[in-house]
């Protein structure tokens, strides 16, 4: 009996040594230089589709709020095809409200135009902008992530469901219960949007109010993408992070006529340290860097056919990079708050 005490309590002890010992490990502080983790990664040329690089790219994972990138792409059909209009005004209701997560805090009481929600979709990346899109896109919320996973099989995205417009975890918390993609598949779907659509006018943007007319002001929305100003010629597309999913980004930047498209996701800091997106952004860095110079000088400029579609509201320009524009990269870490 005293044996099997004694056994005991050992047992415990060690257990409790290993426990420290692995939280540690995780929560220890990013070094400079120290290189992070990732699930997988893509590198394409944007005009041709090409693979530059690449690093499990067909891992199935979670992509958060990229989910937004079809989300915006369905909406923009909708537009194309007449039936709607970006001024349309979209009547907020409950369910909306409730979505939670991050968002622009939309009230019953409140209507907004499709344009202002889209905004507030690539901007702030608000799951309750995501949600009303979505109910009026689709005629419900079923209907329209439907159409979300027509438009995958359309594109040839064959390791994607979606399960939401908006990218957060469901309900049963379990991963194969939520939205799933790859980085194949979703730099796919990045290149349809950057040559067939004009989402570079929304996700270009850094800051921007919403809902001038509210009794309490506006709320400035800042755009999630670190890169954006920072990193030379970058102008999208979509960051993303949960628990599950771990820091993820789709991004693109055009120098010289010639874009790039990165996807990465599942990224963490050393360890798996939750580092707030710093790894993540310092390899993607790295892989535009890379992608340009392995861009064949035969390939062809990147150029768009997006349809013009009329805007009621004024927006900045989006400032095409010069010829000669060197790839000056200006770029730093946030402090991590405590």
């Amino acid at each position: 009996m005293i044996f099997a005490r004694v056994s005991f309590r050992l047992f415990f002890v060690c257990m409790l040594a290993s426990a420290s010992v692995a939280f540690a490990q995780k929560a220890k502080p990013t070094r400079p230089g120290e290189a992070g983790v990732h699930k997988g990664y893509i590198a394409i040329d944007a005009a041709t589709g090409a693979t530059l690089l690449e690093d499990n790219a067909d891992v199935v994972a979670p992509p958060a709020s990229m989910t937004k990138l079809m989300t915006f792409a369905i909406v923009h059909d909708k537009l194309v095809a007449g039936e709607f209009s970006l001024s349309t005004p979209i009547q907020i209701d409950t369910s909306d409200a409730r979505m939670g997560g991050t968002q622009v805090y939309l009230d019953p009481r409140e209507t907004f135009s499709v344009e202002e929600l889209l905004y507030a979709l690539m901007i702030q990346s608000a799951n309750d902008a995501a949600h009303a899109l979505a109910r009026i896109a689709g005629g419900s919320v079923p209907g329209f992530v439907n159409l979300m996973n027509e438009k995958a099989r359309e594109l040839g995205m064959t390791r994607t469901t979606f399960r939401s417009p908006h990218g957060l975890p469901p309900s049963s918390r379990k991963e194969a219960d939520g939205d799933l993609t790859s980085p194949r598949d979703f730099a796919i779907l990045c290149r349809y949007l950057l040559t067939q659509t004009n989402v570079l006018k929304y996700s270009s943007v850094r800051e921007r109010p919403f809902g001038q007319n509210r009794a309490n002001g506006p709320l400035q929305m800042r755009n999630h993408n670190n890169l954006l100003g920072k990193v030379a010629g970058v102008d999208g597309l979509k960051t993303g992070y949960t628990k599950s999913a771990g820091y993820c980004l789709s991004a693109t930047a055009q120098r010289n006529n010639r874009r790039v498209i990165v996807v990465i996701m599942g990224a963490f800091g050393p360890g798996g340290e939750v580092d707030l997106g710093r790894s993540r952004d310092r390899k993607t860095i790295a892989l535009i860097e890379e992608a340009f110079g392995k861009i064949p000088a035969n390939s062809p400029a990147f150029t768009s056919s997006a349809p013009l579609i009329e805007s009621p509201i004024e927006h900045a320009p989006i400032a095409a990079p010069a010829e000669d524009e060197a790839p000056v990269i200006k770029f730093s870490i946030p402090k991590k708050t405590k």
